[in-house]
């Protein structure tokens, strides 16, 4: 059973995978590790979902790889999570819980599309259709019952989403014209932080390998989230959250900092960028998935070496924060237990390589040789021959045009590199006027047309 001695501390807007493989596992952790004592009630930001009411314990299944590289798996009981609210029925449960003076805590993982606004949603409404209206129903009444502030830790992956959930509950104050005061107490007595989370949640076992799980287990669970063991929770809050959350002590990756800024450039440069890099080269392989890539040496030996000598470098933190992180990315793409299939990753490749590996690319005063590569290694995927391709209209017509137009000898290779580096909408600017890049550019895309990924591969940075 849940543990019902625990006071309701937390409450959790979804209940999808993410936060049970995450939130929950680390507030049970705390219990545990540090006497947090907190108690979690789930809410249903919509009530689309079918799935039952989550009312019992449930397991969080770590497996990947340790520091050193070996097999890892643990299992961890859930037993924090006291009830889930869907708000077409528990609608009245929901507000109450704005009188519990324990309660410090709110949690959301409403995907990026949630923190949004409307001006059809009424104070009225029993619930509005909204997160933001919702939530701001449920502060006005902790306002109005005289209760105390809160910390919000909003777990959406938008840029500043602490202080676009404020504005986004603000928005339904000033709609609702509720009295100023709210507005006031809001300000004075609620944290809304920004957060960056990083975890890969996978999320249920598959129907062939839960009966072997819950045999292990010696019970039915079909709660059940399967993630790796990394994790990193960075929040930039008052340092009195600390010692709110029992922080000392714990041994989890929760950090307060004082600007997210430079970390989620971190997280974009390195965690996203190395896929980013990772992916076309490894399609034009002909392998399948981030496993068999990092299994492949000269793939491996690839990202190592572009981690450490184009995408490190171009990011502003010391080498002693970077490098641990650098390594654990390529210690969860082995991560034999995380099935990310190449062909996914590569939908829509061109708004991805943009902000993840173009802030590099910028930094280095000479072409990189192998963020080059990455380029035109993606530019040859746009050929249509290795996979399905899904991006912006333009971006598929414009490959289309040119790969005939060099098909048939209208262009070269350097019109191609020439044309593609001149695209200023997806890019800012003309990256031709960077030096060597457009003649560097077409050397790598004539090489891996004349000799093939292998060979340019294995000449990148030798030559």
């Amino acid at each position: 059973m849940s543990d019902p001695t625990l006071p309701i501390r937390v409450l959790q807007f979804g209940q999808g995978v993410f936060l049970r493989g995450f939130v929950d596992w680390m507030i049970e952790l705390l219990n545990q590790r540090c006497d947090l004592q907190a108690g979690v009630v789930m809410v249903r930001p919509t009530g689309r979902s079918t799935a039952p009411l989550m009312e019992a314990p449930f397991h969080v299944l770590l497996r990947g790889l340790d520091d050193q590289g070996a097999p890892l798996k643990q299992w961890q009981r859930i037993r924090c999570v006291q009830r889930e609210l869907d708000l077409a029925r528990h609608w009245n449960d929901y507000l109450a819980l704005a009188a519990e003076p324990p309660l410090r805590f709110v949690v959301s993982n409403t995907t990026e599309a949630g923190i949004a606004v409307n001006d059809t949603d009424r104070f009225d409404d029993a619930p509005p259709a909204s997160f933001p209206a919702k939530l701001c129903r449920w502060l006005f009444e902790r306002y109005r019952a005289g209760g105390a502030g809160v910390y919000l830790l909003p777990c959406e992956l938008i840029e500043n989403n602490g202080p676009a959930l404020k504005a986004a509950v603000l928005h339904f104050a000033r709609l609702w014209s509720l009295e100023p005061g709210f507005a006031e107490w809001l300000d004075r007595e609620c944290h809304f932080c920004s957060t960056l989370v990083d975890r890969i949640v996978s999320g249920a076992p598959s129907d062939e390998e839960r009966p072997l799980l819950e045999a292990e287990l010696g019970e039915r669970d079909p709660f059940m989230v399967c993630a790796e063991p990394y994790h990193s929770w960075l929040i930039e809050g008052p340092a009195a959250l600390a010692e709110e959350l029992r922080l000392a002590g714990s041994g989890l990756s929760i950090e307060l900092v004082a600007d997210l800024r430079p970390y989620r450039r971190r997280k974009v440069g390195l965690l996203n960028g190395g896929h980013t890099l990772l992916v076309p080269v490894a399609l034009l392989l002909g392998l399948e998935s981030v496993g068999q890539a990092m299994a492949d040496a000269d793939v491996a030996r690839f990202l190592d070496e572009a981690l450490r000598e184009e995408l490190m470098p171009a990011l502003p933190l010391p080498v002693e924060d970077l490098q641990p992180f650098a390594d654990a990315v390529q210690r969860r793409f082995r991560n034999p237990f995380v099935q990310h299939r190449l062909s996914a990753i590569a939908l829509n490749s061109w708004p991805k390589f943009a902000p993840r590996l173009l802030p590099a690319l910028l930094a280095h005063e000479q072409p990189a040789p192998r963020l080059v590569l990455a380029l035109g290694a993606t530019m040859h995927l746009y050929r249509g021959k290795c996979i399905a391709l899904s991006d912006a209209p333009e971006h598929l017509g414009w490959f289309e045009t040119a790969w005939a137009r060099l098909r048939v000898g209208d262009w070269t290779w350097r019109d191609l590199a020439q044309g593609w580096l001149a695209q200023g909408t997806l890019w800012g600017q003309d990256l031709n006027q960077r030096p060597g890049l457009t003649d560097a550019l077409a050397e790598q895309l004539a090489l891996i047309d004349a000799q093939g990924m292998r060979a340019a591969l294995t000449m990148i940075g030798r030559r």
